[in-house]
């Protein structure tokens, strides 16, 4: 079960990312704004039921302080990813000028590293929900943590084909960019495992890391994601889709919750 519900996210992104060997062309724009809206509605979602309500939960001894760690954690969160965003090198989908540190990299690597840069957070998040179940803590569960997982494989899929889609004019190749694809989404796998060996280290600190990968995750929605959905004509159907992830995240919790 640990080890299926570590992996779900990545095979969300490589089925994503295998798009290249069925789809000739690029993701409509209007898809696109669909899809990314709907990335950004799980997140949300996933963020305060599967993150930061359980991160309350277990500070209801603190009384009316129980937001304390949950809003430590996230402001945390919200400043990790910035600092992050800031330092590595890197480039969106539809952008010309990358962001980061300057560095001779070519366009098909920093347009790898723009979406890993968002699938860090969600690595973390199943990490310590699944360190969680571990360490036997009572505010997550299985079933909890599985529906998070779950959750971000279905919102990893279209973000798998919108990366790996452009790559293929990019790099020439369909194989190239089904490999590009599926290395956005490796650091998922990787960092959930390292967090759950630290399981013993990290359960003190479970209210504060929960609220950070939440933190890091709304981040991501509205300084990349959202902003990239709602350009153009047409914005009502980025808000459509996020509203559509947003629902079927929170179903997902509820009922495997």
């Amino acid at each position: 079960m640990l080890f299926a519900g570590l992996l779900i996210p990545f095979l969300g992104t490589g089925l994503g990312a295998a798009c290249v060997y069925l789809l000739k062309d690029e993701i409509p724009p209007l898809v696109q704004r669909i899809l990314l809206g709907f990335a950004s509605g799980v997140m949300v979602a996933a963020a305060v039921w599967s993150l930061l309500i359980p991160s309350m939960n277990q500070s209801a001894h603190m009384g009316r302080l129980a937001f304390v760690p949950a809003a430590v954690g996230f402001v945390l969160g919200i400043g990790f990813l910035l600092v992050v965003d800031m330092i590595v090198p890197h480039l969106h989908i539809n952008e010309e000028k990358p962001e980061g540190m300057p560095a001779e990299l070519k366009k098909s690597t920093m347009l790898v590293l723009a979406v890993t840069l968002h699938n860090i957070p969600e690595g973390m998040a199943v990490g310590i929900t699944f360190a969680g179940v571990l360490a036997g803590n009572a505010g997550v569960t299985v079933s909890g943590a599985m529906a998070l997982a779950i959750g971000i494989a279905i919102q990893n899929f279209p973000e798998g084909a919108v990366i790996s889609l452009p790559l293929k004019s990019t790099c020439k190749s369909r194989h190239k960019a089904f490999a590009y694809g599926v290395a956005s989404g490796i650091v998922e796998p990787i960092g959930a495992g390292i967090t759950i060996l630290l399981t013993s280290v990290i359960t003190p600190l479970l209210p504060y890391l929960l609220a950070f990968a939440a933190g890091s995750m709304i981040y991501v929605v509205v300084e990349e994601l959202l902003p990239e959905a709602s350009e153009g004509e047409h914005s009502n159907l980025s808000t459509l889709g996020f509203a559509g992830g947003f629902l079927l995240m929170m179903i997902l919790d509820v009922a495997l919750g």
